[in-house]
């Protein structure tokens, strides 16, 4: 991650790794990431140009005071004070890349047509693991025009055992068996 968002994240963890506060500071980010997906128009507020820069620092104190580490409140009261609240999904991005990375995680995403058994995510989940030597964070995504099977996206890469993919792959053989092309 680059520019702002990921200079700013990147601080932040650095700010962390050096009070071994990292993973503290990681969960205290994803909660309140939770909280303003639920409520988007906060962040917007703490950026608005049009309200004074000491009413935005205000809000973020009333709001979080005493109930984050005092790392995460200052993180937020600068965003605030630069009017750039709106990036902070971005910078939580850039804080999680570098977190994953020293801690061994990789995030995957299973596409499945119906939901994963309990059962079916702990054997994937340990499969990956096995193979990656990875602690893995799956998340299941349903797509019932995969038809059966699964599509793996993980580190930028996509390993795609769906029935769809499968029936395209074979439509493209039979397309170019026809033309007379192998």
């Amino acid at each position: 991650m680059s520019g702002l968002a990921g200079d700013y994240g990147s601080a932040l963890y650095s700010a962390a790794m050096s009070e071994n506060l990292t993973e503290r500071i990681y969960n205290e980010l994803t909660e309140l990431e939770d909280a303003f997906a639920k409520e988007p128009q906060y962040l917007k507020l703490l950026s608005a140009a049009n309200v004074a820069k000491e009413e935005r620092l205000k809000l973020v104190d009333d709001c979080l005071g005493g109930k984050v580490h005092p790392y995460v409140l200052n993180f937020m009261k600068l965003l605030a004070e630069k009017s750039i609240a709106t990036h902070y999904g971005d910078c939580v991005k850039a804080y999680r890349e570098r977190y994953y990375f020293d801690n061994g995680i990789m995030p995957v995403t299973a596409v499945t047509a119906v939901p994963l058994s309990d059962s079916q995510s702990k054997k994937l989940t340990e499969k990956i693991a096995s193979l990656s030597g990875k602690k893995i964070i799956l998340t299941n995504k349903v797509d019932p025009s995969c038809l059966g099977g699964v599509k793996l996206s993980y580190d930028s890469k996509q390993i795609d055992g769906t029935v769809s993919h499968r029936l395209k792959e074979v439509s493209e053989l039979l397309k170019q068996d026809a033309s007379g092309t192998t």
